[in-house]
């Protein structure tokens, strides 16, 4: 059977539950499956743990299910840019578990690699350890991390062909990879499909093992968080002669 589905909706028939862990590629709004994002919203879902880097900000992203009141908690490195997730945090109807990034990164590559928990240095000292079994190695201080499997991943590609190898581009590469192997089931969105082997398995990032469904992700203005550029210098009329040729 194909993985290909007509739509995100379909892709995610039958995988979606309240109560559910979800696990989300991206970084900010960069590489994220906004599709998928908002067919999770569409379906109604309720009670869910969401796991990614961030939550992106209000109503772009995954800020759309805190606009839906669809989480009831969140597993990630950096919410800032969300000011609704701000306030149903401080007003105590979002329970919300900081992470560091690279161990948030970590936990959910082992959660992929069958490894249950591993040992790490960052965090220990720090509220972030609080609670957790340490251990001492080399006489050095570290802190066991639980790794993370999700119910369902979903991420977005550059481009996959329709066994669903995986192939991301530039910085929408972040964290789509682990997402993608910690997931119990995995759909991707993808901006291309193509045949199979089509590819070349040099660049492929994440094997179709992993990839459960694959929908194509319709053309859309990439969204982000914040834009910051240098004030335009006007040229001088004496610069602008002396560059132009006589």
């Amino acid at each position: 059977m194909t993985k290909v589905r007509s739509s995100a909706a379909q892709a995610l028939a039958g995988t979606v539950r309240d109560g559910m862990t979800l696990a989300v590629g991206g970084f900010g709004l960069s590489g994220i499956p906004a599709e998928l994002i908002e067919a999770v919203r569409d379906s109604g879902v309720r009670g869910l743990t969401v796991v990614s880097n961030n939550m992106g900000v209000d109503g772009k992203g995954l800020g759309v299910l805190i606009e839906a009141g669809q989480v009831a908690k969140v597993i990630a490195s950096y919410v800032g840019e969300n000011k609704l997730f701000a306030e149903q945090y401080l007003a105590g109807k979002l329970e919300v578990e900081f992470t560091p990034q690279g161990t948030l990164a970590e936990r959910l590559r082992a959660g992929g690699s069958g490894i249950p928990a591993f040992y790490t240095k960052t965090g220990v000292g720090t509220l972030v350890a609080e609670g957790k079994p340490h251990e001492v190695f080399d006489g050095e201080t570290y802190v066991l991390e639980r790794a993370i499997t999700a119910d369902l991943a979903l991420v977005h590609a550059h481009t996959a062909d329709t066994d669903g190898n995986l192939i991301y581009r530039y910085t929408a590469r972040n964290f789509n990879p682990v997402v993608a192997t910690a997931g119990r089931i995995t759909i991707a969105e993808a901006e291309n499909i193509v045949d199979p082997g089509s590819l070349d398995p040099n660049h492929v990032i994440t094997p179709g093992v992993y990839v459960q469904r694959l929908v194509q992700a319709t053309a859309r203005i990439k969204d982000i968080e914040q834009r910051t550029v240098r004030t335009r210098i006007e040229a001088r009329p004496e610069t602008l002669s002396a560059a132009v040729p006589a």
